[in-house]
């Protein structure tokens, strides 16, 4: 299993680059962060910076959006970094949250994301496309790659992955969620003819190692908020009773909206109706041995990677944890 690393782009952003840079030293393979220019600092500009300071790391966005940017834009931006550094970005993508939402717009339909990934992998990698109307091409280009991976939730957006994506993102670590949503994903692939192995799975959610149990829900609670956000998107089109299991659903019952001001972060009052066991099921929390335990669980399911949030307020002993601890040491026998 590959670990990743996911921050928000809060000032200072070398405070970003030096982070990522330990996140190599301790063997993890991604460094992801959020993509919401008004919330946080433009992400683009510093993946630059981290690039140039790590060796290997890939990076990219969890998750940016087909509407925020022209589509040409971003796929410059990614082409011009791997030009750079040699096709070290992935692009994650979804149909926006907070990044559309806090200007007072709608995430994105589906099939203006499925067309978004379409043109964004062909410029990016120097293929031609229509564009606008318009044949497009960076001419620029040469031996460009990049892997598109999809955030999604609900059927339609897991079909979807399965049929165009190059990844899939999941944004939780409850094991219940990942086997019907992978399981999801592989059969939309294997419908479309492609090879359902082929599509990489990510899972994303917060991890705090340590012992004191209660402060690290308080800490991590925000995430059951965010998550909710989709969520109620889900219930608003299938219903409480939809295809989408309760066990993503029946928590949602007490939320009463959502103020973006406090999205991802520890203390977000928006998040308080978010239970003690969704807390436990959502994010990875307890000592080293309960991490790996779960991991193990997502490993059988399939997943290639784990990306940890790390919003809380006990991050680089938590990353230093997973360093010393958990990498390296998932699915070997080590517990």
């Amino acid at each position: 299993m590959d670990f990743g690393v996911v921050l928000q782009t809060d000032p200072p952003a070398s405070a970003v680059v030096r982070t990522l840079r330990r996140a190599e030293e301790l063997g993890f393979s991604h460094g992801w962060t959020f993509d919401s220019c008004v919330l946080w600092q433009e992400p683009f500009v510093i993946y630059s910076q981290v690039l140039a300071a790590t060796s290997r790391m890939v990076v990219g966005p969890m998750v940016t959006n087909p509407s925020t940017r022209d589509w040409s834009v971003t796929a410059s931006l990614f082409a011009t970094l791997n030009d750079m550094f040699g096709n070290r970005t992935v692009c994650g993508i979804g149909r926006g949250d907070s990044a559309r939402r806090v200007i007072g717009r709608p995430p994105a339909s589906l099939a203006t994301l499925a067309s978004a990934m379409h043109v964004i992998r062909e410029l990016a990698e120097g293929r031609e496309v229509v564009h606008h109307g318009t044949p497009v091409r960076l001419p620029w280009v040469r031996d460009g790659r990049l892997e598109v991976w999809m955030a999604a939730y609900g059927p339609r957006a897991l079909r979807l992955v399965g049929e165009r994506a190059d990844g899939f993102i999941l944004q939780t670590a409850d094991p219940d969620i990942a086997r019907w949503t992978i399981a999801s994903v592989r059969a939309a692939a294997r419908d479309a003819g492609r090879d359902p192995a082929a599509v990489r799975v990510c899972v994303a959610a917060p991890a705090y190692v340590g012992t004191d149990l209660a402060h690290q829900r308080d800490q991590l609670r925000w995430f059951g908020g965010m998550v909710g956000n989709h969520v109620a998107d889900l219930v608003a089109r299938y219903g409480q009773d939809g295809p989408v299991p309760r066990a993503l659903t029946d928590y949602i019952a007490g939320r009463r909206g959502y103020d973006y001001a406090h999205h991802g972060r520890a203390g977000n009052p928006s998040a308080d109706f978010v239970p003690d066991p969704i807390v436990d099921r959502f994010c990875l929390l307890g000592p080293v041995s309960a991490h790996r335990d779960r991991l193990a669980e997502l490993a059988e399911l399939g997943v290639d990677q784990f990306a940890l949030y790390l919003m809380h307020d006990d991050r680089e002993a938590t990353l230093a944890a997973y360093g010393d601890s958990v990498i390296g040491q998932v699915g070997t026998g080590v517990g």
